[in-house]
């Protein structure tokens, strides 16, 4: 039996609550936020383990760089340019949201080793670096749960926020904070039990707002492969799939509308999606 993440029971039918929509100018459902759209000319940055460029489910990837932590270096040291995922993870997330949207810009910001661990100086660097380039969407399937972070964290999440970068964010699997995951600036994600890509929840309970796929779903993994995982990781993208989408139909979106939005796109807001 699959191990269930923390958070995923908030989107079973026995505790998933039904919400109210509110509507904004003449309604928003499906048609208005996804027909004709395809992620053209949204920029995505998964901030990872690196992205494989060409692997069949992620094609092109458009650009990035490289977060290293030299040994008894004080600052992070980016490189840019092509990379690999040294482990299989940002392949993942960056499938995902290629399956979503599959004409968005992808970028890759690597800031975790081969034993998908990072330091917090080069996740912040990474996301920086993600601002600072005017990414639209930044697919953060990682986070840190050191207190002593949260403030950095915070004024990152609420520069880009202002900025109209819209951050997703991946719910720690334990439960326990984690930043920038419990900030309200960003649209945080936990796992759910589908498996249409195209279809999410909505949670008005803190800590998680949103619930996709991310229980035994199919990704990309390294060398062209593919294998079955489980893990909020892997919900996140399908929701920042779903903001490029979006915002390549409707350009200018900030990030609160495009929580508005996706509130009112809810499987459980009294209506479903359907995208194809």
């Amino acid at each position: 039996m699959t191990m269930r993440p923390a958070h995923s029971a908030r989107f079973d039918a026995e505790h998933l609550q039904q919400i109210a929509p509110v509507r904004l100018g003449g309604g928003i459902d499906a048609g208005w936020a996804f027909d004709g759209a395809s992620g053209a000319g949204v920029d995505v940055c998964v901030i990872d383990s690196g992205v494989e460029s060409g692997h069949p489910d992620v094609g092109e990837v458009q650009g990035g760089v490289l977060v290293e932590m030299p040994r008894g270096a004080t600052e992070p040291r980016l490189v840019e340019g092509p990379h690999p995922d040294v482990f299989g993870h940002g392949t993942a997330c960056a499938g995902i949201i290629r399956r979503v949207a599959p004409d968005c810009n992808l970028f890759s910001a690597r800031v975790l080793g081969a034993r998908l661990s990072g330091r917090a100086d080069g996740f912040a660097a990474g996301l920086r670096w993600a601002i600072d380039h005017d990414m639209d969407v930044v697919n953060l399937s990682l986070g840190t749960d050191r207190l002593e972070h949260a403030g950095r964290f915070h004024e990152l999440a609420d520069e880009a926020f202002f900025k109209g970068v819209v951050l997703v964010c991946a719910a720690n699997n334990m439960p326990r904070r984690t930043f920038p995951a419990d900030y309200a600036t960003v649209i945080s994600v936990a796992a759910h039990q589908g498996r249409d890509p195209f279809r999410f929840d909505y949670n008005p309970v803190p800590p998680v707002e949103f619930g996709a796929p991310g229980i035994e779903v199919e990704v990309a993994w390294t060398q062209g492969r593919r294998q079955r995982v489980t893990g909020n990781s892997f919900a996140a993208p399908h929701l920042a799939g779903l903001v490029a989408r979006m915002m390549s139909k409707h350009p200018g979106l900030t990030p609160f509308q495009v929580k508005s939005a996706l509130l009112e796109l809810a499987d459980n807001a009294r209506h479903s999606v359907d995208l194809r």
